[in-house]
């Protein structure tokens, strides 16, 4: 074994990540108060909107101006995974994983610009519901409701809840399912009573006290690492006292401060970064419910502008806010968030793959002072509960309006407002029940599950909403099997991928081509060229759409 310096703070007692500290009674009357600040906002928000029709619950009325929907839009898209996977990936790799926020700066510029006008135009409250309207028939929107559902329980919720719960469970010793149960509970009452506005009101309160946390501990990490010239040099420096002598398990990337990096051997290609990543970043920004309800909520297409301005602002900060202190924190915990070696990081992190994704909650928990660590937790608490009640919110909209109301045409508006209700609180079990199954298979970046599982479901979407929005003679039968042929194809990769992990550092990659040497951001742009090409050739190969669907293009709408 090959020995090199390392900060001694780092092996106290050896492997535990958090030694003997729990909140102060400071820090627990913060968290108590932020609580119930956030319950007063909620049920504010509850008395003060109409929500006893579908549009009021579901659209928050329509009557929301710029600023909550901006800050909205940025805490729905900010969730506890954001802070773990961003600060995990810094660690591990550098600043590349910037890329996926700095590409949604411009996509959510698109939506507004673009897209909006368009889904007001055809009045609609679901993604689904457009896809109905344009293409016609009842299989594309019951296929894409079922996929979008499943995509919010795989990626979202669950994601969501494995981040706040680790960072839970590490820094307070609290049991798992007892945090996260009672976090869920908060969140449901004011999801199921007050709908969207109660949300939107909710996550303009929570992206303040994000920002304010964030930037705090961002403020101590520099501080304690001697600014941004001690983190280029020190970065380099920070690797583990134990790892295998001759490989490069361990050290730093070479490329750690290069955001475009190798199209062959790097662990994101740059053409996958300006193409592949930003097909699934526009279906996310401009097709996604979560993201489009919050702007079909603002009052007028000016005000969504302006909203979408704001969180395009917004989108520069996680660079400086979570992947800078998440390389920080490797540089002052070397030992602990670089583990090299598979059997110490299972007694670190129980992740044999790597323990890059400690980084966030350790920095909180060894930097902050008492109060600021309650403040701390109060950000990381606001950052899942604010994309859960958003996911929340967005999937009964979608189970309701598109699944519900296709079983039960005639039902009442009260009925479809019991379901929706009824829907948030089914999600909720389920959620639970899917946390161990999240912790079982993460990888070592909790960030990189994310966008891989993102470029195999959403690429074939993206495609046929763009097609849809601008193409006129694009028609039902091409888009369905554009979406049918590119999701088959995307779920293949998928389940190899889950098959055939990534070895880990050291080991012989034994995996099939398709998955070795096909970045999933390449396989990306691979199936968006696919589900492309399905639509073009089935569409003009059969009968053209009617009149009244082409209205539902920009150039039918001018016509």
């Amino acid at each position: 074994m090959e020995t090199t310096s390392s900060t001694p703070s780092s092996v106290t007692p050896p492997w535990d990540v958090f030694p003997q500290k729990t909140l102060d009674s400071i820090d627990i009357a913060v968290l108590v108060l932020y609580f119930l600040f956030v319950l007063a906002v909620g049920l504010w928000s509850m008395w003060k909107t109409q929500r006893s029709t579908v549009k009021g619950y579901f659209l928050a009325g329509g009557q929301m101006v710029w600023w909550p929907v901006g800050a909205s839009l940025f805490a729905s898209n900010v969730g506890s995974g954001h802070f773990i996977g961003l600060a995990g990936s810094g660690a591990a790799s550098g600043i590349a994983a910037t890329a996926y926020e700095w590409n949604g700066m411009f996509c959510v510029l698109v939506l507004a610009w673009l897209f909006l006008p368009i889904y007001i135009a055809a009045g609609v409250t679901t993604m689904p519901e457009y896809l109905r309207k344009r293409f016609g028939g009842k299989r594309i929107q019951m296929f894409l409701a079922i996929l979008y559902l499943f995509i919010y329980i795989f990626t979202k919720i669950s994601v969501d809840m494995y981040a706040g719960a680790l960072f839970i469970q590490q820094a307070l010793h609290w049991d798992l399912y007892i945090a996260v149960a009672g976090l869920l509970a908060i969140t449901a009452v004011y999801t199921v009573a007050g709908g969207l506005a109660a949300v939107i009101y909710t996550d303009a309160l929570q992206t303040f006290i994000m920002l304010i946390g964030a930037v705090t501990l961002m403020v101590f990490s520099f501080v304690e690492v001697g600014g941004l010239e001690g983190l280029q040099t020190k970065y380099f420096d920070a690797i583990p006292s134990t790892r295998k002598e001759n490989s490069s398990c361990g050290l730093p990337r070479e490329d750690a401060f290069h955001i475009f990096r190798d199209p062959v051997n790097s662990d994101l290609p740059w053409p996958g970064v300006l193409v592949g990543m930003t097909i699934p970043s526009l279906w996310y920004w401009c097709t996604d419910q979560v993201i489009v309800q919050r702007s079909l909520a603002a009052k007028n297409l000016s005000h969504a502008k302006g909203g979408s301005l704001m969180t395009s602002y917004l989108k520069i900060l996680p660079l400086f806010m979570m992947v800078m202190p998440g390389m920080i924190s490797r540089i002052l915990f070397p030992d602990l968030v670089a583990c090299a070696d598979a059997e110490i990081c299972r007694k670190i992190c129980g992740n044999p793959s790597g323990c890059s994704d400690i980084a966030y909650p350790k920095l909180v928990i060894e930097l902050l002072p008492v109060g600021l660590r309650g403040l701390m937790m109060s950000v990381m608490i606001a950052a899942l509960m604010s994309s859960l009640t958003s996911i929340f919110n967005s999937a009964s909209t979608i189970f309701t309006m598109d699944l519900w109301k296709h079983f039960r045409p005639r039902c009442s508006e009260w009925e479809l407002m019991i379901v929706g209700r009824v829907f948030v609180l089914l999600l909720t079990v389920v959620s639970i029940l899917w946390i161990p199954l999240v912790q079982a298979g993460q990888g070592g970046q909790l960030f990189i599950y994310i966008q891989s599982i993102s470029s195999y479901l959403q690429p074939p979407v993206a495609m046929v909403f763009i097609l849809g929005c601008f193409w006129k003679r694009a028609n039902e039968k091409g888009a369905f099997w554009g979406l049918v042929i590119g999701l088959l194809l995307g779920v293949i990769r998928l389940v190899l991928d889950f098959i055939y992990p990534e070895p880990q550092c050291g080991e012989i990659d034994l995996r099939p081509g398709v998955v070795k040497y096909m970045h999933y951001l390449y396989f990306s742009m691979v199936l968006a060229a696919i589900s492309t090409l399905t639509v073009l050739v089935v569409s003009m190969l059969t009968e053209p759409p009617s009149e009244e669907m082409v209205q539902l293009t920009p150039k039918g709408a001018r016509s």
